[in-house]
């Protein structure tokens, strides 16, 4: 098992793409298999060193950034062991360090679909798991959870368990695990309910009789460490439509999304062949104002734009092509200003511009050494209108750039607030803070797809009372008696 611990050597592994300042380490370990995690796990547990689980360091919320211990990089843990066909898909088996660009690569080679698909495709297969990542296909097919069959489990104990989806459920609220030492892991589940809301990744997923294996999906990495992955796979899409929309009112380009929200909705219901759009996401007017540096063929009375994408098939092409004409007609749309692709080469150019605004949001933070002030806020279908008013008219006042954007067929937008000092930064925050006691009030949730991490933890509060907090602590105390793994992240550590 490799081990650095020379400061040059390991100072990459000490930060995130949250920029969050002050990480700090012993050492990084590269295990290659399980039993070498087990080894080190159990190791740590009986002298109480905290052990961070590392990743590709893509997260936004600062979870893989140690602050003293152990760092656990799974860079080593990066095979794709197989992949499988069937009469629903397939699937396939890989571990943690698999960049999930290369897995999804490899699935298509062989016809299929790994739905997930985060923005930052540059991340470990493993990360998506710890915070059930998602993006802009999980409109249609909803997060990670939905495609894990089985993982490979390595507890703190040193205990290795391998779990598969319909074995142990939980019963009346109580989880019960039993290992191959025969010991019994046995827990209670915290007495919250999910927000009803289309996207959350904000805690510990709980449901009275759910599957056991759903609880480490989105852990953040504060059960388990995660060594293997059986994922779910779907056939591959025989053809793509998509299209980037141009609107010159924001009235109308709302009343566009619910249109085509409600009618995809409609035909998976019905099981018809209609509009069903996969993907649904938002640009407003500041956001088109960044972009135009790099596309001066946005049309320049845009005021917002929707990227979307609807799965096609040499038959119903033409019809479902007509069906979206129609409803950008119905609905004012820049139409014959606006881009569509069908082919390969024009919808990565698509796809590019999609992912371009992210991009310049991180060289923006890094350009002026600010702390990335950005949401990740979910809210129930009928509070979204009023929360994105919320957004603007408290940001048109404040005299501070920002960029809103994303998910919104999903209600879930990023709202990128862009300070360009700390006097902007810590006014940047107190809006944020805000922004968050809005959502909390309306059945929102404070990450839809980001996770807490360490920079989130301490709003949480606002989200859940106190004794649901300690339910969660005691939760993971079931799984870390020694509270080793993941330490500091979800809440803190007086919680513990």
């Amino acid at each position: 098992m490799l081990i650095k611990s020379k400061a040059d050597e390991i100072q990459s592994y000490l930060a995130d793409a949250s920029y969050l300042r002050g990480g700090s380490a012993d050492r990084v370990v590269f295990p290659e298999d399980a039993a070498q995690v087990a080894e080190l796990l159990a190791r740590s547990s009986g002298d109480c060193t905290p052990v961070t689980v590392s990743g590709a360091g893509t997260g936004t919320v600062g979870g893989r950034v140690p602050f003293g211990g152990i760092v656990l990089a799974t860079d080593r843990l990066n095979r794709i062991n197989s992949i499988t066909h069937s009469a629903e898909g397939g699937s396939a088996i890989a571990e943690p360090g698999v960049i999930l660009r290369d897995l999804q690569a490899a699935v298509e080679r062989e016809g299929l679909l790994y739905p997930p698909d985060p923005t930052e495709r540059g991340c470990f297969l493993g990360g998506t798991v710890a915070t059930n990542a998602s993006g802009s296909r999980t409109f249609k097919y909803g997060p990670t959870r939905a495609y894990i069959n089985r993982l490979k489990l390595v507890f703190a104990s040193g205990e290795i368990l391998t779990l598969g989806r319909g074995e142990i459920r939980v019963e009346n609220g109580e989880v019960r695990i039993p290992l191959s030492t025969g010991r019994v892991i046995e827990a209670k589940l915290p007495g919250y309910e999910m927000p009803h809301v289309r996207k959350h990744a904000a805690g510990y997923f709980v449901s009275r009789d759910m599957d056991v294996l759903d609880l480490f999906i989105g852990s953040e990495g504060t059960l388990a460490v995660v060594t293997e992955i059986e994922l779910r796979l779907l056939p591959k899409p025989e053809g793509l439509l998509s299209g980037v929309v141009f609107f010159a009112s924001q009235e109308s380009l709302l009343a566009y999304v619910r249109a085509a929200r409600e009618r995809s909705l409609n035909t998976r219901n019905s099981k018809g062949d209609d509009i069903d759009a996969r993907a649904i996401e938002f640009f407003d007017n500041e956001s088109l104002n960044f972009l135009r540096e790099k596309y001066d063929t946005i049309p320049a009375q845009a005021l917002g734009a929707i990227f979307f994408e609807q799965e096609i098939t040499p038959d119903n092409e033409d019809e479902l092509l007509s069906g979206w004409m129609s409803l950008l007609e119905e609905h004012h749309a820049l139409a014959d200003e606006s881009w569509f692709a069908v082919n390969e080469q024009d919808q990565a150019r698509l796809r590019e511009f999609r992912h371009q605004l992210p991009v310049l949001m991180n060289e923006w933070f890094a350009r002026h050494n600010q702390r990335k002030v950005s949401t990740d806020m979910s809210v129930p279908d009928d509070k979204f209108p009023g929360m994105l008013r919320f957004y603007e008219e408290t940001l048109k006042t404040s005299n501070l750039r920002y960029t809103i954007f994303g998910h919104i067929g999903d209600n879930h937008v990023h709202v990128n607030i862009l300070p360009r000092n700390d006097d902007e930064g810590a006014k940047a925050r107190e809006i944020y803070v805000q922004f968050l006691k809005r959502a909390a009030a309306i059945g929102g949730t404070l990450s839809a797809e980001h996770g807490i991490g360490k920079l989130k933890r301490d709003y949480l509060p606002l989200f859940y009372s106190n004794t649901h907090l300690r339910e969660m602590a005691a939760l993971k105390r079931a799984f870390d008696p020694a509270g080793i793994l993941g330490r500091g992240n979800i809440f803190p550590e007086e919680y513990l």
